[in-house]
């Protein structure tokens, strides 16, 4: 049998959580840490504290990319930086150019937050959400029906 990787992933625990922070998929996260994907679905199973390192890298990259998106979706100004080079009396001059720019709100930004935030108001489909909860409740008045 084969000696198991753990101690080495353990160790490494900190790094599996920046990993994730920074948006690595768990395939490449198994590719850096030297196991096979297998084994890094079966570490989430057998290690709780492997798996709270994923959820917590995790959880910081899709607050950023909730951020993101939501100053994408409102609009934004930013400051755009140019330098440019100048011929001065036979020497170079360097000059450098800040302009303050606005980036209009994404109505596609701003479609994606809405449905995914408030689904309630902005379903593409608000019959599907009332037939899943419809469902939600026919399925709990069922498993209370089996319990007797």
């Amino acid at each position: 049998m084969a000696k198991s990787k753990w101690p080495m992933v353990e160790a490494k625990l900190m790094l599996v959580q920046k990993w994730c922070r920074d948006g690595l998929a768990e395939d490449q996260i198994a590719t850096n840490l030297g196991i096979a994907v297998s084994t890094l679905n079966d570490y989430k199973h057998k290690h709780p504290e492997f798996l709270e390192a994923l959820k917590k890298g995790k959880e910081v990259f899709i607050t950023e990319v909730e951020n993101a998106l939501a100053k994408k979706a409102l609009g934004f100004y930013y400051e755009e930086e140019k330098t440019y080079i100048k011929q001065e009396d036979g020497k170079d001059v360097r000059y450098k150019e800040v302009t303050k720019k606005y980036q209009p709100p994404d109505v596609a930004a701003c479609s994606l937050l809405l449905k995914n935030k408030d689904r309630g108001n902005w379903s593409d489909n608000p019959m599907k959400l009332d037939l899943d909860r419809e469902m939600a409740e026919w399925r709990k008045k069922n498993e209370s029906m089996k319990m007797w």
